[in-house]
């Protein structure tokens, strides 16, 4: 599936310069990285919540996890979850499920994206399927996108080592 048309139209009116990169097919963060040759801290995974009820597009890199509890502080939200993946179907109809790209304007939904990505110098994420994915400048990707950074990214192992105990 080539990438969206909504998607390039949306980058394309943002004067967005960007290039395509074709994989082989990947399902998780991580490896969408690892088979497009990009390192994780590159690849932006795009999470969908929801904040007060509202749907909010978090944004990390493919080795991070976002913290709910953070994240909802940011927008200063009562109440923060994980999109269910029936929501996907109608937030982003565009997309094969689990494949939206991080462009909220696109979608009519606010951004927030871990301030790591930052350091990063170009990202890269989905496009809209599990075999596209798009790289951009990230002040290219700021300027489109309009984001609101933040500190909720947290390293896996980190939070397996909160559960566990050892914080």
């Amino acid at each position: 599936m080539p990438i969206p048309r909504s998607v390039e139209k949306f980058l394309g009116d943002q004067h967005v310069a960007y290039s395509v990169l074709h994989h082989p097919a990947a399902y998780t963060a991580q490896e969408e990285a690892s088979v497009a040759h990009v390192p994780g801290r590159q690849w932006a995974k795009t999470v969908a919540c929801f904040a007060d009820e509202r749907p909010i597009l978090a944004v990390v890199p493919a080795p991070s996890v976002v913290d709910l509890g953070r994240l909802r502080e940011i927008p200063g939200a009562k109440k923060i979850r994980l999109a269910r993946e029936r929501d996907f179907e109608d937030l982003y109809p565009d997309c094969e499920i689990g494949a939206m790209p991080p462009l909220g304007p696109l979608y009519g939904q606010q951004v927030f994206v871990d301030q790591t990505l930052a350091a990063a110098g170009e990202i890269v994420f989905e496009a809209g399927s599990h075999t596209d994915a798009v790289r951009v400048k990230y002040d290219d990707f700021v300027q489109a996108v309009r984001p609101t950074a933040g500190d909720f990214g947290r390293a896996r192992r980190a939070v397996q080592d909160v559960i566990r105990g050892n914080p």
